[in-house]
């Protein structure tokens, strides 16, 4: 909020804030009424968002963030907000970083957060991504303003918390913050080259393609490196699936399956995310799939 209200171009842009009170701590509702003070304080319009209903009792973080972004795309909607802006710093980059590696995550997890993507209809911006946490917190001292510490991040019944606590043990065998930032650049850039790669590979391979289906010549796609197969894949599933929420794990079983069935030259069928993928009659299909009797599991995994 500081930042926007020193900002040379905010007489040009409606800013609004908005705070969301998960309602997994007392003091929660109270800071974010206070937030509003501020934000008032400020000039800027302010918005309380309350996460309702019961609430879940495992992947509670993972959960509060799915329901924070939610209540944030609802809001911008509401007020026909073009982008949700978020105060991520290369601190929170780097334990994500950290977080995603010990998950055995794929080169584009280990790239971190995305300085800009999207978040439902709004563009979803990280400008403070190369700002170190100290220095924001130096900011605000030296603005004579308060704030608030979340005493979550220091709960160890979370993964992020106890991940925090052995930062000193890591960074003494060379994996800082520094470290990890530097890994999350080399991700990103290996990341962006492979998206390049698999996109022209898909448009050299496209037959034809529609809201709901996609069909690429097989001979195009047999000789493609699995990486390449496996994001044109991703992306194809994303595009006729928006809401599907398919793992990487499975989407790698898929790819593999697909490209036994290229080099072999055997029809193949699988389902997952809720399609159907063909190879056949000449062609690979990607499309709607049938009803699945209950409790059928998909091919790859998915229920």
């Amino acid at each position: 909020m500081l930042l926007c209200a020193r900002w040379s171009e905010r007489a040009a842009h409606e800013i609004a804030v908005a705070v969301v009170d998960h309602g997994l701590r007392p003091a929660a509702r109270a800071e974010a009424e206070q937030v509003g003070k501020w934000a008032k304080a400020l000039g800027f319009r302010h918005y309380l968002l309350r996460w309702e209903g019961e609430k879940p009792v495992t992947r509670i973080q993972e959960r509060a963030r799915e329901a924070r972004y939610a209540l944030l795309a609802a809001c911008a909607r509401e007020m026909g907000g073009a982008a949700i802006v978020t105060a991520h710093h290369a601190d929170d980059q780097a334990e994500t970083i950290l977080f995603r590696l010990t998950r055995g995550s794929g080169i584009s997890g280990l790239a971190g957060m995305a300085a800009a993507s999207r978040c439902a209809d709004a563009a979803l911006l990280r400008p403070l991504l190369d700002m170190r946490k100290s220095a924001l917190v130096a900011l605000c001292e030296q603005a004579d303003h308060p704030f608030f510490t979340d005493p979550s991040n220091s709960d160890e019944a979370y993964a992020r918390a106890r991940m925090r606590k052995l930062a000193p043990l890591l960074a003494a065998q060379g994996l800082d913050a520094e470290a990890l930032l530097r890994l999350g650049r080399r991700a990103a850039r290996a990341d962006a080259a492979l998206d390049a790669c698999a996109a022209a590979a898909r448009e050299a391979a496209r037959i034809d393609s529609d809201a709901g289906l996609a069909r690429f010549d097989p001979s195009k796609l047999r000789d493609l490196p699995l990486e390449i197969l496996l994001r044109i894949l991703g992306d194809e599933i994303e595009r006729l699936a928006p809401r599907a929420r398919l793992r990487l794990d499975r989407l790698e079983r898929a790819a593999l399956l697909l490209s036994r069935a290229l080099q072999s030259g055997a029809p193949r069928r699988l389902t997952l995310a809720g399609l159907l993928l063909e190879f056949g009659r000449g062609a690979v299909s990607l499309g709607p799939a049938p009803p699945r009797r209950a409790g059928r599991r998909d091919d790859c995994g998915d229920a």
